[in-house]
């Protein structure tokens, strides 16, 4: 939501009183300076680049988005969307994925260490972390491409033109649909003037040292470089080790089962010890005649000591961990992990030689994009080639019971996409595009259980329990168009559809596993089931419709009918074992999700731009939703397809800034949503009894009927609210600061409706203050997030290899595992610019 953040002068009110004024509003003179109004590229001040905010009239700022692919007002667009500007983004910290989602109603980012990496959750929609396989629901894009994989949260986010977050299904603006959102990042381009930026500093609970470097300059009259850099390293981390050092005997299947001890001592005592290094290089061309030409370069390297450092035993029926009855299972900010004994680690794949938890993602993309502005017709091209990389080193039951894990998976993705948006002095206007995107994935993982040994294995494999391989290759085809038709000087619609054809070629194999356990995972060499195939077509049809009209020119009244399709897929991650699938080549293909349905608003501006009030009104319904299944009893994860849900709500969004008073705004935002399965027979949850709902068998395996019960990570109610102010104290000085509150109604954290993976209501609170020169050279800065320092977690699940009994009436509940929200962190900052 935008937010004024006039510094004009208030002429009644003396300098003492205004930064007492402050010091009310401020209070332990803790933040992030008021959050500010996204702008399109074109208007945004060629010297601001992604620095400091220039300054706005008196009342509520304009906002300037470009979620339908055009420069226009988000008070003019039937749209859903909220904008974060470059300048909130650097004022409250919000560099990445998490800590915009900590600061946005509705949106949820639960961080994961195996599989995607990530739950991006928009609405209480989204997919779970653990399969590698899953495109998210909630698509991240930047500059304009498609990233669809949960991993891209380790990408560091700076130097942005702006964030847009678009809720509800996308099928017609952003590359591939998205069925329940799109977090679109735009990074900053060279302005017409030179800007150097230096920014340094400090957060006090990882103890972590940052700084960014920005260049940027005109080369010539029609070229432009922008460099930008990043680095940081945590001296600390944000969770406690409380673990202790492990003992653990290895039988050895090929020498009579002889016993040999191996000892693991606990892993870091402060995690994750992040380290990483971003750099981008921004190359722009603009010759004035409607061309324009824009090459970005980029890379990051992201490090931590520590692999899973989120994850938080937040309940357990004997108040400790069943792996391990020395370690309490109370949440809060501490785990319990423990390294690899360091000759194992030694003998196994991707595991350090000192046996230490880690991930390590590396990355880097190339974008380039091509506009020709016409007096008609609008071209772009917009043509990318992205890779990632990431390998760890887990304790993987994550509670000290001798199970490890390492990883090695890749991603190559090149994609073009054209597009055409004609501009006639007619009623009627066309916006034609297609895209087409090449992928490939590669996928390694080798698990060790502590007691099991091979001295007769293949080498790296002696210790492993079994190991995984699995590839998908994957390539779409699509093709949208939208017309656009002026009924009215106040009366528009305008109606689309998108066409998207894709195919998939995937294998999983299982080419190692240890004699011991073959009748629970099945090896490559089985007879049968030992290499899977999936070679799988999509083709989809996603419509959209809307229709808008503006009785006002400060009121704008909307309705929609909106699509949307994700695509099927082949679990790369999954297992395949013979206690949780019968079929598994047809188990670990699962189907494409939709969405469908309807949503109206309103949007003001009133009292003379003094006051923005906004309501949204949705209901969407989603087939074959995509959600991973992990059997925590065999350690085995599937992907299943919901039979259907349904996201329905309201959301409130209001902003006052009244002219008596320059500089100050207060926001906020109420949204109520319901989302429900429809239609789900679900697997059980792990110790699920048959009286706790765990009633049903299909194919032999435990089933519940979960439909009316509630999705994954889905309040009903959240609601944010803050105030904001900047003035000029002095001649050459301003102030600033805001404080920001999030709350959230309780919900579950698990997508199979377990109980105990309930998180209470809680609230979060964001302060900070900033003081600097009037002209922005320079800036000193304290951000505080997470003030009351609340622990809470986004989602969960049972910890492998606890519960027991599922579907009888002897069942025994597993420990839960939470992925724990982020602590209190104090940032200290300093910026010059020239």
């Amino acid at each position: 939501m935008g937010r004024h953040t006039d510094s004009v002068r208030l002429e009644f009110l003396s300098g003492t009183a205004r930064v007492a004024l402050l010091a009310v509003m401020v209070p332990g003179a803790l933040l992030a300076a008021s959050p500010a109004l996204a702008a399109d590229e074109s208007a945004v001040p060629p010297q601001s680049g992604a620095s400091a905010e220039t300054p706005a009239a008196s009342g509520v700022e304009d906002i300037i988005v470009t979620a339908r692919r055009r420069s226009e007002s988000v008070q003019s667009i039937p749209v859903a969307v909220q904008a974060i500007s470059a300048a909130t983004v650097q004022a409250r910290d919000l560099t990445s994925l998490e800590k915009i989602a900590a600061a946005t109603p509705q949106f949820t980012v639960a961080r994961a260490s195996n599989g995607a990496g990530a739950q991006l959750t928009m609405r209480g929609i989204g997919s779970n972390a653990t399969s590698i396989g899953i495109e998210q629901s909630v698509a991240i894009v930047v500059d304009n491409v498609y990233y669809g994989q949960g991993r891209v949260i380790n990408e560091g986010f700076f130097d942005l033109a702006r964030v847009e977050i678009l809720k509800g299904p996308q099928a017609l603006f952003f590359g591939k649909n998205a069925t329940a959102g799109v977090i679109a990042l735009t990074t900053a381009d060279p302005g017409k003037d030179r800007e150097i930026m230096a920014r340094v500093g400090y957060e006090t609970n990882a103890r972590q040292l940052f700084g960014e470097a920005v260049y940027s300059t005109p080369l010539g009259e029609n070229w432009g470089l922008r460099l930008a850099v990043r680095g940081s390293k945590m001296f600390g981390g944000y969770y406690r080790n409380a673990a202790g050092s492990q003992s653990y005997p290895t039988f050895d299947v090929a020498n009579g089962f002889t016993a040999t001890s191996h000892t693991a001592a606990a892993a870091a005592a402060d995690q994750p010890q992040e380290r990483e290094v971003i750099g981008r290089a921004t190359l722009k061309y603009d010759g004035g005649s409607g061309l324009t030409a824009t090459l970005k370069a980029s890379g990051s390297w992201n490090d931590t000591i520590g692999n899973g450092w989120n994850y938080s035993a937040v309940r357990c029926p004997t108040g400790a961990t069943a792996l391990n009855p020395a370690y309490k299972c109370d949440g809060g900010f501490k785990l319990y992990q423990n390294n690899f004994p360091t000759d194992i680690a030694q003998a196994t794949p991707y595991a350090r030689s000192n046996g230490d938890l880690y991930n390590t993602y590396k990355s880097w993309q190339v974008t380039g994009t091509v506009n020709y502005d016409m007096q008609n017709v609008t071209l772009n091209s917009v043509t990318n080639y992205n890779w990632n990389n990431n390998k760890f080193g887990c304790d993987c039951d994550f509670l000290g019971g001798g199970v490890w894990a390492t990883e090695n998976a890749s991603y190559h993705a090149f994609s073009q996409e054209l597009r055409a948006l004609t501009k006639f002095d007619s009623p009627v206007n066309l916006m034609v595009g297609g895209l087409y995107q090449k992928t490939k994935r590669n996928f390694f993982q080798a698990v060790l259980f502590a007691n099991l040994e091979n001295s007769a294995a293949p080498t790296g494999m002696r210790y492993v329990a079994y190991s995984k391989e699995s590839a998908t290759d994957g390539e779409t085809w699509s093709a949208y168009g939208q017309a656009i038709w002026k009924i009215l000087p106040t009366f528009e619609a305008t109606a689309g559809v998108r066409y998207t054809h894709e195919t998939k070629k995937s294998y999983f194999t299982q080419p190692y596993v240890n004699p011991a356990v073959t009748g629970i995972f099945r090896p490559q060499s089985a007879a049968t089931n030992g290499t899977l195939t999936g070679d799988q077509t999509f083709n989809d049809w996603s419509p959209d419709v809307t229709l808008s009209w503006k009785p006002t020119s400060d009121v704008m009244v909307y309705g929609a009918y909106k699509t949307a399709y994700k695509s099927g897929g082949f679990s790369n991650s999954a297992i395949n074992s013979s206690l949780v699938t019968n079929n598994p080549s047809a188990d670990l293909a699962f189907n494409p999700e939709r969405g469908r349905g309807f949503e109206a608003g309103i949007k003001s501006t009133l009292f003379n731009r003094q006051l923005r009030a906004n309501i949204t009104l949705y209901s969407y319904k989603y087939t074959d939703l995509q959600i991973d299944y992990f059997n925590s009893q065999v350690f085995a994860y599937v992907t299943y397809n919901a039979g259907a849900a349904r996201s329905k709500g309201v959301e409130f969004e209001l902003e006052y800034a009244p002219r008596a008073v320059p500089g100050l705004s207060l926001h906020g935002t109420l949204n109520y949503n319901k989302a429900r399965y429809i239609d789900f027979i679900s697997p059980c949850w792990s110790g699920q009894s048959i009286a706790a709902g765990c009633s049903l068998v299909v194919a032999g395996q435990p089933r519940q009927d979960l439909s009316g019960a509630p999705t994954s990570s889905a309040p009903e109610w959240t609601a944010t609210a803050g105030v904001s102010y900047e003035t000029e104290i002095g001649s050459n000085l301003k102030i600033g600061g805001n404080i920001d509150t999030r709350t959230s109604s309780s919900y579950l954290g698990s997508s199979f409706g377990d109980p105990y993976t309930r998180q209470d209501a809680y609230a979060v609170v964001d302060a900070g203050l900033r003081i600097g020169a009037r002209d922005d050279r320079w800036q000193l800065a304290v951000i505080g997030k997470n003030l009351g320092n609340k622990f809470y977690f986004i989602g969960g699940g049972t910890a492998p290899l606890t519960g027991a009994g599922t579907g009888t009436n002897n069942a025994t509940l597993g420990d839960i595992i939470g992925y724990g929200s982020m602590p209190r962190t104090v940032r200290l900052q300093a910026t010059i610019r020239y």
